[in-house]
């Protein structure tokens, strides 16, 4: 293959990825708890380089010219949204750092621990403490289903702590990953947390808000500025793909021709 028409390839390859990324940004400006996610190219060496053939003969201004880019791992960032009062008892925002645990059905009909930002909950019709998205049951400190007097006012501290009746009745799951590398997005904006990252968790350092909820990380600006950037860039590696093709024509064309 035409090595110019390789490395556009590989450019419109790694800027539709980012704009699939920037895309699903852009779509959840208004999810609850939501957390941006950037996607990233590394450079790509050159064969020579690459294969470790440092033994065979090169061209040094091929290798001066790059081999394109290669898509890096996609990188969520954790930064703060905005807290946003409901005026909702069982509404609770994070301020700062942590998680809460959200029980949800894994394969074969397992139960699966995970973790989550969006702290929109209510009472199922049994008193279980439940996620309003899908009525998973929100858990305690050791992963079980919390259970409340739904005729009792209920009162959370800033530790997860939950009263009913002046007494502690439950405590929220609520703690930190200490290596964020490893939480993988599993969709319904919560978190996959392996069993090696999960033995390193702690209680979280933030804190938890009552009647409040914490809004969508991204900035829609930026969101609409990174989907356009992709797009030109999808563009320009396309027209760099159609001049080789085009040069590659002339020279079949033109200087291959026997006068």
């Amino acid at each position: 293959m035409n090595y110019g028409y390789a490395i556009g390839a590989s450019g419109v390859l790694a800027a539709m990825h980012r704009q699939d990324v920037a895309a699903n940004n852009l779509a959840n400006v208004t999810t609850t708890g939501f957390k941006m996610d950037l996607g990233a190219t590394v450079p790509r060496e050159a064969a020579r380089v690459e294969d470790g053939l440092y033994n065979l003969p090169s061209n040094k201004l091929l290798e001066r010219l790059g081999a394109g880019v290669l898509l890096a791992p996609t990188r969520t960032v954790f930064e703060q949204g905005p807290i946003e009062t409901t005026g909702k008892p069982l509404d609770v925002a994070i301020r700062g750092d942590g998680f809460l645990a959200v029980g949800g059905a894994g394969a074969g009909g397992t139960q699966t621990v995970r973790y989550t930002r969006d702290g929109r909950m209510t009472l199922d019709p049994r008193g279980t403490l439940v996620s309003v998205t899908d009525g998973s049951p929100v858990l305690d400190a050791q992963n079980n289903a919390i259970r409340l007097d739904p005729g009792q006012k209920i009162a959370i501290d800033g530790d997860g702590t939950i009263r009913q009746g002046g007494r502690e009745v439950a405590r929220l799951a609520f703690v930190d990953i200490a290596d964020r590398t490893a939480l993988r997005k599993a969709g319904a904006n919560r978190f996959d947390v392996p069993a090696a990252a999960l033995a390193s968790s702690a209680p979280a350092r933030g804190s938890i808000v009552q009647e409040a909820i914490e809004g969508s990380a991204v900035d829609p600006i930026r969101a609409m500025m990174a989907v356009q950037s992709a797009a030109n860039a999808v563009s320009a590696s396309l027209r760099m793909m159609s001049m080789h093709d085009e040069l590659t024509g002339r020279a079949i064309s033109q200087l291959g021709r026997i006068s």
